[in-house]
């Protein structure tokens, strides 16, 4: 009878290892994506990257790491090529940014696109000189 008890308990206890390993390689959770946006400031400054938004919209990591995007944050703005023109031509962003997959790069632009003032307020620099300007 414990020979036989034993035997249910280890076919639970593998069920259950087996069920959470399964759960935990399978979910991205808030803790698994940068919480904070990535703002690049080359070549124009500043264009905001948010994760949340992409995982919402059924994204995962693999989507988009390591093709088109490295995961170390900044490190496609040390790519020339790192430009409009490229993601109009499918590279980096514009790989769903298509029209198709998802909104053209070529249109709402100030989704993506949140300029020096956006900028200044998201990290909190203070303007300098005359009338706020830098």
């Amino acid at each position: 009878m414990i020979e036989k008890g034993f035997k249910i308990f280890v076919c639970i206890l593998f069920l259950c290892c087996f069920l959470c390993v399964g759960i935990a390689i399978g979910s991205e959770d808030e803790e698994d994506y940068p919480q904070e946006p990535i703002i690049f400031t080359k070549p124009v400054k500043a264009v905001i990257f948010d994760h949340k938004v992409h995982i919402e919209n059924g994204l995962d990591c693999d989507s988009c790491h390591d093709e088109p995007f490295e995961m170390a944050a900044g490190t496609a703005e040390e790519n020339k090529d790192f430009n409009m023109k490229s993601l109009y031509e499918g590279k980096y962003c514009g790989q769903c940014h298509d029209g198709e997959t998802a909104f053209a790069s070529n249109t709402r632009c100030t989704l993506c696109h949140i300029g020096v003032k956006g900028y200044n307020r998201l990290t909190g620099v203070k303007p300098k000189g005359h009338g706020g300007h830098e």
